[in-house]
């Protein structure tokens, strides 16, 4: 700390709860807008205000809105009858920046783990179960990262609507590496592993 300003000290620790920032960073970013931009330092903290009160999750695939429902769900041109199935709200960012997909979405917000007490209620897990049984779904693609935690994940969601006539599971398979997550791969990468989805009920 500065021991020059509580409230500087402060912002700065404040700044440490984003993802990769330490104090070095943190205090070159609270300084910057001190410094030389308090217009963007008072933009940032209103809208940021506005979202923290405002943005909650969609009622249909959970990705974060300030509405009740999203504008990907309310797309009508957007294929209603595909359900892709991720992770994290950065990976409908990545996949929708790769143009491959036009169908609806279904955001975990984490993955199955034990460890953590994070099991099927936490991904609200029925809530997908009953839109594919309700909607009229012909395809889930299972998007899942390519780790443990992300295997597991997919493996218990296949095993609960795999006896469902018609409808069709599938998993992106090439391009993506063991352990990657979809946030980091570039979007030529999405391109292939979606051309190259496969057909879990072939496995069986």
């Amino acid at each position: 700390m500065s021991n020059v300003s509580p409230l500087v000290d402060s912002l700065i620790e404040a700044f440490q709860c984003l993802p990769g920032v330490g104090p070095k960073s943190a205090q070159r970013m609270v300084l910057h807008l001190l410094e030389r931009n308090r217009t963007g330092g008072q933009s940032l903290a209103l809208i940021l205000g506005q979202a923290l009160e405002s943005v909650d999750k969609c009622s249909n695939c959970r990705i974060f809105t300030e509405s009740s429902t999203c504008q990907i769900c309310l797309n009508e041109k957007r294929n209603n009858k595909q359900i892709c199935v991720v992770e994290s709200v950065s990976d409908v960012f990545a996949i929708e920046q790769s143009n491959q997909f036009n169908g609806h979405y279904f955001i975990l917000h984490g993955h199955l783990s034990p460890i953590d007490d994070i099991g099927p209620d936490e991904l609200a897990l029925d809530k997908l179960f009953s839109r594919v049984k309700n909607e009229e779904i012909e395809e889930i693609i299972l998007a899942t990262n390519s780790s443990l935690e992300g295997e597991t994940t997919s493996h218990f969601i296949f095993d609960n609507i795999k006896d469902i006539p018609e409808l069709k599971v599938t998993k992106l398979a090439r391009g993506v590496p063991l352990g990657g997550e979809l946030e980091y791969v570039d979007r030529g990468t999405i391109m292939h592993a979606f051309t190259g989805r496969q057909d879990l009920r072939g496995k069986e």
